[in-house]
C-alpha cells in the first residue's frame, strides 16, 4: 500500500484518537486504539510495512517531532478507523502489556484544584478553608523517574504506613510556551490521561510538619495511563467552566475501586481551577515544553485520607482503611479507560 501524505493546513491537526504505549513480542511500541477500544495498532509496525520508519516509542519523544509526523499519524488513523486498513496488523488490547504512555515526563507537576477535596481534608483536621485556594492554583513537583503505568507498584515497609491512592486526571503538554494566558492555554494541551498519585501518608505527615514537601511521602510512584486521549475526542463531554473561571471543562465521570469495591466517585468538571488556569500559573516566568505532565489534584472523595477523615467525623471510633500488599486499585474515567495497579513488596 503506497503512502499518500496528508498535508496539514494549520500548525497542528485536530486529532481524535487514543495513544497507547505497550509491550508486544518483546518490543516497546507506540500505537493507537481502535474505535471499540478492543484492539491496538502499532504505528511502528505500520511504518515498517509502509517503508517509513516511525521511530517513537513513547508520547514525549513523538511530541518533540510532532509537526513532522502528525500528518502521517492522522492519515494512518483515518485509514484504520474509517476504511479498516491495517486491521491485519492490529493486536487485541487484552493481549498486550500496557505501559505508561509517557516513559519519562519532561517534568511532573501535580495541582490541588478540587475544592471538595481541599475543604474536606481541612475540615477533617479541624481547619477552616484556606482563602488562598481561591486566589491562585497551586502545584508541586513530583518525581519523573518514578512514573509507572498499569501493573505492579512496589513499596517499601514505611510506604505501607497509611498507604493511599489518589484519583486524578493529568494532561500532557504538546507545545512550548512562556507566560501563557489562560484564554489561550487549552491549545497547549496534547491530551488527557488518568493519574494515580500514590501517597505514603505517615511519611507525608511527618515531613509536612516542616512546611516543606510533599517529598518522600509521594516520590516513590506515580501511575499514568492507560492511554492519552486527545482533546477533540472529548468534545461531546464539553461543559462550562466554573463561574468566574476560564478554560475548557469536560464532564467525565471518574471512579476508584479497591479490590473491585467502589470507594470514590466524581467528575473532572468538578475542578474549581481549570487546566488552562493551572497552565497560566505554571508558565509564569518559565518556559514549558512538550512532554511536561500536570496533574489535576485529587477528585473529591478520591483518596482514603479524605474518606477516613469524613467517616471519623461521623463516627469517631470508626476504623481507618489503608492499602495493603495484594490490594488492587482501579481508576476509571469516561473515555480515559481503566488504570489498574496492584500493591507488591519491594
Amino acid at each position: 500500500m503506497a503512502f499518500q501524505p496528508h498535508v496539514a493546513v494549520s500548525l497542528y491537526l485536530c486529532l481524535e484518537m487514543k495513544f497507547v504505549r505497550f509491550l508486544w513480542q518483546g518490543q516497546e511500541l507506540l500505537g493507537i486504539m481502535d474505535t471499540s477500544e478492543q484492539f491496538v495498532l502499532s504505528l511502528n509496525i505500520v511504518g515498517q510495512v509502509l517503508g517509513r520508519r516511525f521511530p517513537f516509542r513513547d508520547i514525549e519523544s513523538y511530541l518533540q517531532a510532532r509537526l513532522e509526523w502528525e500528518g502521517w499519524v492522522e492519515w494512518v488513523k483515518r485509514r484504520y478507523h474509517e476504511r479498516g486498513d491495517f486491521e491485519d496488523l492490529q493486536v487485541p488490547y487484552a493481549a498486550v502489556r500496557v505501559l505508561s504512555p509517557v516513559r519519562r515526563p519532561v517534568s511532573l507537576r501535580d495541582g490541588y484544584a478540587f475544592r471538595q477535596h481541599v475543604e474536606a481534608a481541612r475540615r477533617n483536621r479541624g481547619l477552616e478553608m484556606i482563602p488562598e485556594f481561591d486566589q491562585f492554583p497551586v502545584f508541586y513537583f513530583s518525581n519523573t523517574l518514578a512514573v509507572t503505568g498499569p501493573g505492579p507498584i512496589y513499596v517499601e515497609p514505611r510506604h505501607l504506613e497509611k498507604l493511599d491512592f489518589e484519583l486524578e486526571v493529568a494532561i500532557i503538554l504538546g507545545r512550548s510556551g512562556r507566560n501563557i494566558p489562560a484564554h489561550a492555554a487549552d491549545e497547549y494541551i496534547f491530551g488527557y490521561m488518568l493519574m494515580n498519585d500514590w501517597s505514603a501518608r505517615a511519611l507525608q505527615m511527618e515531613e509536612m510538619k516542616l512546611n516543606l514537601g510533599p517529598a518522600k511521602g509521594k516520590d516513590f510512584a506515580t501511575s499514568l495511563g492507560p492511554w492519552v486521549v486527545t482533546p477533540d475526542e472529548l468534545e461531546p463531554y464539553r461543559t462550562e467552566p466554573p463561574s468566574g473561571h476560564i478554560g475548557r471543562a469536560y464532564r467525565l465521570a471518574l471512579q476508584a475501586e479497591v479490590n473491585q469495591q467502589p470507594v470514590s466517585y466524581g467528575f473532572l468538571s468538578d475542578m474549581s481551577w481549570t487546566f488552562a488556569e493551572i497552565i497560566e500559573r505554571v508558565s509564569y516566568g518559565v518556559e514549558v515544553f512538550p512532554g511536561e505532565v500536570i496533574g489535576s489534584g485529587t477528585v473529591g472523595t478520591g483518596c482514603f485520607l479524605e474518606i477516613n477523615g469524613t467517616r471519623r467525623r461521623e463516627t469517631p471510633n470508626a476504623p481507618e482503611t489503608w492499602l495493603q500488599i495484594g490490594d488492587e486499585v482501579a481508576l476509571t474515567g469516561t473515555e480515559l479507560g481503566t488504570l489498574r495497579n496492584t500493591i507488591h513488596p519491594a
